[in-house]
């Protein structure tokens, strides 16, 4: 199943907003509908396809195999030009990508949408669109929220849809280790691997529909990363289609044999190459898994007790604490939005335990002690429960409040822990001031759900009118004034969803002038007619 063209996910995935809600929304931050309702898909004005028919038949010759077998005909099915595939593959999930494709903005389309099954038809259509001039965006689930499958115009580009390549080509029970293609999706993946009785572990909020080689090209983060870690940390080789070839990296677990060229593939967003596949660490299926809730007086007093359990144990496999703001909304549980359902005042934080029955009570048994002794409250496992009920439902939440006339976006960030309160008070004013200026006062809620030894990451959910005039221009001079103040406060652009073009300009800020000609160096020799993803995480001139 695709997701949806114009929204997030499953079609039937948004639901429509309670009464109260509506009106809590019209009478706290002014929202009201919008006049133009958005435009059907059969009603978009698609440009026709700027593909030559020399470029094209290349294309399809590309993907009939390293055999050439079934002849040029099988190729060509796996070349489309039609309005819909190309719309469905037209930037991504960001609430601007959506607020454009609803009202039919298509200047980012694609002109054609390529299915390859291999690693060597990935090298067949590069050297096609190499030689024809075509740019090159791959396309995994869909799921970027920072213009990453936007590359810059006029040039004509083609999306790599990936999604024939995703499956398990290897797993090696000893090492615990699995080789997937990249146009896995994270379910599939994980139902593969239990069918051996092991799990990746990874699970962010976009897991119903990213893929593997997604979650290498943006360094995703999953919501048990306080116990599984990072994907990144999670990988042990990859394979790069490039217009120059292929690279291999990684032959062991850690090795000194020079600089990680993982690390250079990794985060890479398809501006180097093409991943098509990655080697990962898996675990065996936990046993156990159990969530509960904490309650804390104040946010503050809620990271100090998240960074005793990063800092000295026993940690949880998820961690994470809602601001005060979130937690009276009830943002960690958007199911139950509008529901009249109860808050407790204060902060509301969450600790996930997954592995053996052993293991389990015994890391539950001593964060409880940290918990206690930095002020926390138990409320059992039923805040627990709901949080992982609804752990992927808030990109629905975020289309019903756009069909309800919203603006609704997040951002985050990550620092040090002695920078994360400066950090955090920098982007909320940040936010609240733009917005409020523009006349559309906002709601900004936060959380913790990433926390390291040293930092943490900080998430932050926004709330507005979507003002009179061009909503996207609106919420974008408020965004460009959060990644000012988040740079300014010494935070990073970043912290999982990814640079694309959105955070471009302030990522080449923050690595310095240096570190941004470095790569451009590295792109220069894996890419040197620059046709992979133009203008994503560098720019293009």
């Amino acid at each position: 199943m695709d997701m949806l063209w114009s929204g997030w996910g499953d079609p039937a995935g948004a639901k429509p907003l309670p009464d109260t809600v509506i009106g809590q929304l019209r009478d706290m931050l002014g929202v009201r509908p919008r006049e133009a309702a958005p435009v059907a898909l059969g009603e978009v004005a698609v440009p026709e396809p700027r593909l030559e028919p020399a470029a094209r038949r290349a294309l399809a010759a590309a993907l009939v195999g390293a055999d050439g077998g079934g002849g040029a005909d099988v190729g060509e099915d796996h070349v489309r030009t039609d309005p819909e595939a190309r719309i469905r593959h037209t930037r991504g999930k960001s609430t601007p990508d959506l607020l454009r494709i609803r009202d039919g903005d298509v200047t980012d389309i694609p002109e054609a949408v390529l299915y390859p099954a291999s690693h060597d038809e990935v090298l067949a259509v590069l050297r096609a669109c190499t030689e024809h001039g075509l740019a090159v965006v791959p396309f995994g689930g869909g799921t970027s929220v920072v213009g990453g499958l936007a590359p810059g115009r006029p040039r004509p580009f083609v999306a790599l849809d990936l999604r024939r390549m995703d499956g398990l080509l290897a797993l090696d029970r000893v090492s615990r280790t699995a080789t997937l293609q990249s146009g896995l999706r994270a379910p599939q993946a994980e139902a593969l691997l239990a069918g051996h009785g092991f799990t990746l572990g990874h699970f962010p909020q976009s897991y119903e529909w990213a893929t593997i080689g997604g979650f290498a090209a943006t360094r995703s983060s999953g919501q048990a990363s306080a116990g599984h870690g990072r994907f990144d940390e999670m990988v042990l080789a990859l394979t790069l289609a490039t217009p120059e070839g292929t690279l291999e990296t990684g032959r062991a677990p850690r090795s000194a044999a020079g600089p990680d060229l993982r690390q250079l593939v990794l985060g890479s967003e398809g501006a180097f190459g093409v991943i098509t596949s990655v080697t990962v660490r898996i675990r065996p299926v936990p046993r156990a898994r159990v969530y509960e809730g904490w309650r804390f007086d104040s946010f503050e007093q809620g990271s100090a007790a998240l960074r005793r359990l990063a800092q000295d144990g026993p940690r949880p496999t998820v961690l994470r604490l809602s601001d005060e703001t979130e937690t009276l909304i009830g943002l960690a549980q958007p199911e139950a939005i509008g529901s009249g359902t109860a808050r407790p005042a204060g902060c509301t934080a969450v600790a996930g335990y997954e592995g053996t029955e052993e293991d389990t009570a015994y890391r539950r048994r001593g964060a409880a002690a940290v918990l206690r002794a930095c002020g926390g409250t138990p409320l059992g496992e039923e805040p627990g429960r709901n949080w992982a009920r609804g752990r992927f439902s808030a990109p629905y939440l975020r289309d019903s409040l756009l069909d309800a006339g919203a603006l609704a976006e997040t951002l985050e960030t990550a620092a040090f822990w002695s920078g994360v309160p400066a950090l955090y008070t920098a982007v909320r004013d940040a936010l609240t001031g733009t917005l409020t200026e523009s006349g559309t006062p906002p709601l900004v809620m936060c959380h913790i759900s990433h926390i390291y030894e040293n930092g943490a990451s900080l998430y932050f959910t926004v709330v507005s009118a979507q003002g009179d005039g061009d909503p996207v221009a609106h919420w974008t001079r408020a965004k460009h004034a959060a990644n000012e103040a988040i740079l300014a406060a010494g935070g990073t652009i970043t912290h999982h969803h990814a640079v694309g073009t959105d955070h471009r300009d302030w990522y080449v800020r923050e690595i310095g002038p240096l570190g941004t000609d470095a790569l451009r160096a590295v792109k220069q020799r894996l890419d040197p007619a620059g046709i992979l993803s133009p203008g994503v995480l560098l720019p293009t001139d």
